[in-house]
């Protein structure tokens, strides 16, 4: 069926062997590392939960409408239910390099959404990359801490960064300490710097990659202080420092949120 709306197209050069993207992109393990927590039976017709949050509605469930390892795989809502699709294509080069390809139509005409999905495809895009190039084969746990304001994007970003106490745009190749109250502490070198975007190769709490964002999300901002860490040191980190990091950006909210 030919593509209707409007669709996204995006593309990520990554470091690895097409077995090792393919996990990557097409695996619970592997997508929980770079994006959301996924959990997916791999096969054709499998089910697939990606989790967006702690809420029972954050839990979204869709089918694995593809799956054609090492190459392709396809996730969408179900038989028979419209709405979005994402399909992943991996093309390996000679230099143990490959390209992640993004196909994600569904979306209407005037979707609200669509500007800020490419936004954040963007985002995990350039994670998965940083995920394959230090951490090939590794599972990370996630702490994703996010508030929804009724702001601006420049505006919530400037809470945010106002809040760390930090340059709004750093250099890449810097060393950025932060801490929440004290409480929560997030540090490491400077890897990308984007408008109201910072990503960071951690080495506080434990080894990973993090973001600190602030994103159009189509009638609000999303603040987010995103972190991906390994190991037991990680997991331990990750669910001790998520509620800490959500009950900083909560105290932070703008009045009449």
């Amino acid at each position: 069926m030919a593509d209707t709306g409007r669709v996204i197209d995006l593309s990520v050069e990554v470091v690895g062997d097409i077995e090792t993207v393919w996990r990557a992109v097409a695996t619970g393990p592997g997508i929980s590392s770079w994006y959301v927590p996924h959990t997916i039976e791999e096969r054709t017709g499998g089910a697939a939960t990606a989790s967006f949050g702690p809420e029972p509605e954050m839990q979204i469930a869709g089918r694995v409408a593809a799956w054609e390892p090492p190459h392709r795989v396809l996730f969408d809502g179900g038989e028979g239910v419209g709405g979005l699709s994402f399909e992943w294509i991996i093309e390996p080069h000679d230099d143990n390099t490959c390209t992640v390809r993004l196909h994600n139509p569904g979306f209407g005409d005037d979707d609200p959404q669509y500007e800020a999905m490419v936004d954040g495809w963007k985002l995990f895009m350039a994670n998965l990359g940083l995920h394959l190039e230090h951490f090939a084969g590794q599972t990370a746990t996630s702490a994703l801490p996010m508030v929804m304001w009724p702001v601006t994007p420049d505006e919530g970003w400037q809470i945010l960064v106002g809040g760390l106490g930090i340059d709004e745009q750093p250099k890449v190749g810097d060393r950025l300490d932060v801490a929440a109250d004290d409480v929560a502490k997030l540090g490491g070198k400077v890897v990308d710097v984007g408008p109201r975007r910072i990503a960071l190769l951690v080495d506080d709490p434990a080894p990973g990659t993090a973001f600190l964002t602030s994103e159009d999300g189509g009638g609000f901002t999303m603040v987010s202080v995103w972190l991906y860490v390994y190991g037991p040191e990680g997991a331990a980190a990750a669910e001790r420092d998520d509620p800490r990091w959500r009950a900083w950006l909560d105290d932070r909210a703008p009045a009449g949120d």
